[in-house]
This record gives C-alpha cells, structure tokens and sequence, in this order.
C-alpha cells in the first residue's frame, strides 16, 4: 500500500467479490464500461462490464435488492466499484479535454469545470473505496426502468434526490429507492437521486487501483 498526503492506495483486491455471483438478480448495464457516458468513450480501468463490491456492501445490496423483489422490483446497477484511474480520466477530461459531444445529454446547463465545482465529479471518489453504487429501480412488469424524473448521470439540478419540480410518482419512486438503500445500511448522495455509499464503509480511507475485471479477485 501506498501513500499520497491523506490518501491510501492499493491494489488489494482480496476483499472484493462479483456483484452478480453474490447476487445474481440485480440487473446490470456498467455505463462506464460502454461509450454510453457524460464523457463518449469507455472508461480507463473498465476491462469487463461487470460490478464490483466490497464483501460487506455486496452483503447490505442484496439485502435492499431482496426487499423490492417483494414489491415487485428489481434494483438495476450502472455502476459500482471504480478505479482510480477512472477517476483520473474523469479529470483529465474536465480539465484538458475540448471534447464536449456528450453535454446536450448529459450536462446541457452546465459548462464541463461546473460539474466539478457542483459536485457531480469528484477528483476522489467514493467508489474507489469499493462500496458506493449507483443504482435504479427496474418494474418487473414492465421490463422497463422506473421513472426517476431524470436519467442517470444527467448533471441538473433535476437530479437532485429532493427536486420537487417533477411528478408525485417521479418523486415517489425516488422516495422508495432512498427509503430501502437506507434500511440497507446505504446514505445517498445529495446531488444524485442514484447514487450511494455503504454508512459503515469497510475501508473509508484507501482507494483501490485494480481494474473492473472479475480476473482480479481470483488473484
């Protein structure tokens, strides 16, 4: 393990598992992975796309995944662990990169260095602790994603967990989502109605390197 100022980094995958061995009925569509994203391009550090999880948040997401299967959900993951490398192309991108052929989708209000100031990107992420996820809700009679108001990763204030400006039933599904991640043991993101980090995160201050591919936690 290394240290830069108050920041530990390894590449210890040991206490990491396969979202979709530990629970095999989460649906999945790793953004990052695809060139579906605010940025246009796969992610550094995306080899597979497939979720990754600390043990203990894997244990907290099946636990808010086997609640709304009851109800008649089924949780959907965009994204989960990511390395710090990712992280890194997140900032290069806002920084140095003109490139701005996603913003009509993805940040149409916002010029790319707000999205820092705001809070939408971070320099140091949650998720390369391992145990913040970005989730939705999938209706199982329908196949479709529920309405949240807002897709995910749209940078808005619209996306904002308590924007009011959106239906009742918008509100409502949001409401639901935030409601069984907390029972879970999940605290959300104030800017993004998707976005949540385990509250007693197994490693609060080291952030992980190895790259999203299931051939790292066989190591």
């Amino acid at each position: 393990m290394t240290t830069t100022d108050d920041k530990r980094i390894t590449g210890d995958a040991s206490g990491f598992v396969l979202l979709s061995d530990f629970v095999p009925h989460i649906v999945q569509e790793i953004r990052y992975y695809s060139t579906y994203n605010f940025i246009g391009e796969r992610i550094d550090g995306y080899e597979e796309p497939c979720a990754l999880l600390t043990i203990e948040a894997a244990r907290a997401l099946k636990r808010a995944a086997s609640e709304l299967i009851v109800q008649g959900y089924r949780l959907k993951v965009f994204d989960a662990y990511r390395p710090e490398c990712a992280v890194r192309h997140f900032v290069l991108w806002g920084i140095e990169d003109q490139d701005i052929r996603m913003k009509p989708y993805f940040y149409p209000d916002l010029e790319k260095q707000e999205l820092f100031r705001q809070g939408y990107i971070a320099k140091r992420s949650s998720h390369s602790r391992g145990s913040t996820v970005d989730v939705t809700l999938l209706d199982m009679r329908t196949g479709k994603e529920v309405d949240m108001g807002s897709p995910f990763d749209l940078f808005s204030e619209v996306s904002h967990p308590d924007y009011r400006g959106i239906t009742e039933e918008q509100y409502e599904n949001r409401m639901l989502l935030q409601h069984v991640m907390r029972r879970a043991g999940f605290l959300p993101l104030d800017c993004e109605w998707w976005h949540f980090t385990l509250a007693d995160e197994p490693y609060p201050d080291i952030y992980f390197t190895f790259p999203v591919s299931s051939a790292y936690l066989k190591r």
